[in-house]
């Protein structure tokens, strides 16, 4: 077992000392399903814009975003929704071993938590397993065209019913979750990351 106190500093420098958080089989899983550190890095510092702000990263997976988050900007209070129990628990065990206190995880799924409790939301296109055969982490949960859409209509709505100030990350979006109340302010070049402000 690695010391954790030893492995705390070392976990931030890269996406691959990071990633040795987790079990070989979640190390895997890295670089199609969880947020590298550079991405996460800059869109939580996007979100945290004010002290106290109560970020949501809407189908956490193991943690990473908000792990990463809640290290470089320890004034905001970082929150991960996840379904999965088994990559819940791995976020558990990861922030502990990575020794973060603003940051808490939630299990269940995000249609069952009030998001009016949240300020700004993190977006890493969570429902697009339910389009795409080859993109599924497991198959321990259902998948199907029409819980896209169920999901994409749910979060549209609750993010209309934000305030305006609102602020949004989207991260290999197709953006249906997206209301137009929205406005986009800073986009990587690619297009792959997108910063929003609601109007």
């Amino acid at each position: 077992m690695q010391n954790s106190s030893l492995l705390r500093p070392a976990c931030y420098r890269n996406d691959a000392t990071f990633d040795w958080l987790y079990p070989e089989r979640i190390q895997q899983l890295s670089k199609r399903h969880w947020t590298p550190m550079g991405v996460a890095r800059k869109s939580a510092h996007f979100l945290a814009n004010a002290p106290g702000k109560k970020i949501l990263d809407i189908g956490s997976g193991v943690g990473k975003f908000c792990l990463i988050g809640a290290h470089y900007y320890p004034e905001a209070t970082f929150y991960g929704v996840e379904q999965r129990k088994e990559l819940y628990n791995h976020a558990l065990a990861a922030k502990e071993a990575a020794k973060v206190t603003n940051v808490d995880f939630i299990h269940g799924n995000f249609t069952q938590i009030d998001l009016d409790e949240y300020d700004n939301f993190y977006f890493y296109n969570s429902f697009f397993e339910n389009l795409d055969d080859n993109d599924r982490i497991d198959h321990q949960i259902e998948y199907s065209a029409s819980l896209y859409v169920y999901y994409s209509r749910f979060l549209f709505k609750a993010l209309d019913n934000k305030p305006s100030g609102t602020r949004l990350v989207t991260f290999h979006s197709l953006e249906n979750e997206v209301p137009p109340s929205y406005q986009v302010v800073d986009a990587s070049i690619d297009l792959l990351l997108k910063m929003w402000i609601k109007r």
